[in-house]
């Protein structure tokens, strides 16, 4: 285990604070900010809840920034473990939600003026939680096939930019800019069994594109959603990841603008991560067997 700076892990902390007050501030600005806020104690408890979020999964692995390289005991790691943070932001945006709308009626004292007429009936938590998150659209197959195919599009873009990137450092003679090991964590998973890198690939697609794309994005807007989704990869400990990661983030982001919606988002994501566990890796890996190193550049933008 390598030794915590309380003094690093303070400074995660306060800018994850500082990250959930953006975040608030923005909302509220942009008139998002839900009814039940209207009480302190809702507004609070959201905040420091997405603060909480925030320090665990996005800004805690810099405080690793700087310090010698640990290898993880990945022999301890159980396959339920491996979905610890897409648990934890589902449990955000859902503790985020209920804070925001659940038990809130309209009274006197906080009524609006002029009145404004109560929700209708059918409007139910369901429906609410859906516009909120980005998940209503008119004809969820269409968007989930379209974001299939545009899927398949930004696979190829981000291979071959991360590919021609790769062979530009090589030719500036900076190859050391380029990972001659994959992640520690990139080789576990791809040994793992099928069914729990499918899973692996359906948690990522619909979990991380309802935070980033479907929750941030909207209050933060693209540029910021896409860094905090960038730094949510920081701990795979290789910066040049953080390219093609960076890419596929605003690629997603602006899908999402484009069919206001996030289910193309997450049927693009899914498929980019199933393929790659399911065949890049797997193949990337054999190729370092048999051909060296310097084949680990293809694993640059996993």
């Amino acid at each position: 285990m390598p030794e915590i700076d309380p003094l690093r892990l303070g400074l995660t902390g306060l800018l994850a604070l500082l990250g959930a007050v953006l975040l608030d501030w923005q909302t509220a600005r942009k008139g998002l900010q839900p009814p039940g806020f209207r009480e302190p104690w809702r507004r609070g408890a959201a905040l420091l809840t997405v603060a909480l979020l925030f320090w665990i999964g996005v800004t805690g692995p810099l405080s690793a920034l700087g310090q010698p390289a640990v290898e993880p005991d990945l022999s301890s790691i159980s396959t339920p473990q491996l979905f610890l943070l897409h648990v934890l932001m589902v449990t955000t945006l859902l503790t985020w939600f209920v804070l925001g709308f659940a038990g809130v009626r309209l009274t006197p004292a906080l009524e609006p003026e002029p009145p404004q007429p109560l929700p209708p009936a059918e409007v139910t938590l369901a429906r609410q939680l859906a516009e909120q998150f980005g998940f209503v659209a008119q004809n969820v197959p269409r968007e989930l096939g379209l974001g299939l195919l545009l899927g398949v599009g930004a696979w190829i873009a981000v291979l071959a930019g991360i590919m021609a990137l790769g062979l530009l450092l090589y030719a500036l003679g900076a190859e050391d800019a380029v990972p001659k090991q994959p992640p520690a964590l990139i080789p576990f998973i791809a040994g793992l069994p099928i069914w729990v890198k499918i899973l692996i690939s359906l948690s990522a697609g619909v979990v991380e594109e309802w935070f980033f794309r479907g929750f941030l994005q909207p209050r933060m807007g693209l540029l910021l959603s896409t860094a905090l989704f960038a730094l949510a990869h920081f701990s795979y400990g290789q910066p040049f990841m953080l390219i093609g990661i960076t890419l596929l983030s605003l690629i997603y982001g602006l899908l999402v603008k484009w069919r206001q919606n996030i289910w193309p988002a997450v049927a693009a994501h899914t498929l980019f991560d199933a393929v790659q566990l399911l065949v890049v890796v797997p193949g990337a890996l054999r190729l370092i067997e048999t051909q060296g190193q310097n084949a680990a550049a293809l694993l640059g933008f996993c």
